[in-house]
């Protein structure tokens, strides 16, 4: 099970995040490259909050994709021109993340790859699949074989 956790000894998280996470072994990972706010029909939605939608929804389908839902998110790294989109873009993470707090940092940059662009994320997950359960061994009904007796010779005296 993938824990998230805050430390009581530092300062709280500021917005909906965790200060760490901790996968257990095993778990499966999936990276996903940095997401940005276009449709499927390629058109780039306007304002923070509806960029900011597109690119979770961006997500959540290259999750869904692979198996996994936001609730597998362990890590996000957001990049975003104008830090006044701020709180534009914590509106939207609240509504689309819901509960979730996967580990998260902002950064504000100078540019992303496309001047319509005001936010891009992106974002490691990971999926503890179920243990599997064994199959109870069921005692055999028949008898065990007997061990193999060794063979006597007869040794011949002259």
């Amino acid at each position: 099970m993938i824990k998230r956790f805050n430390v009581p000894t530092i300062a709280a998280p500021g917005a909906h995040f965790s200060a760490a996470v901790e996968i257990p072994p095993n778990a499966r990972w999936l990276r996903l490259s940095g997401q940005v706010p276009v449709n499927p029909d390629g058109t780039i939605p306007k304002g923070i909050e509806a960029q900011a939608e597109r690119v979770w929804l961006n997500i959540f389908a290259v999750l869904a994709h692979a198996g996994m839902s936001a609730e597998d998110l362990v890590a996000v790294t957001i990049f975003m021109p104008r830090a006044e989109d701020r709180a534009g873009f914590q509106a939207a993470r609240n509504r689309m993340l819901g509960g979730e707090k996967p580990a998260s940092t902002l950064i504000t940059v100078t540019a992303l790859p496309h001047p319509e662009y005001l936010v891009e994320i992106e974002a490691w997950a990971a999926k503890v699949d179920a243990p599997k359960k064994r199959k109870k061994r069921v005692p055999s009904t028949r008898r065990p074989a007997r061990p193999a007796r060794a063979r006597r010779t007869r040794s011949r005296r002259n």
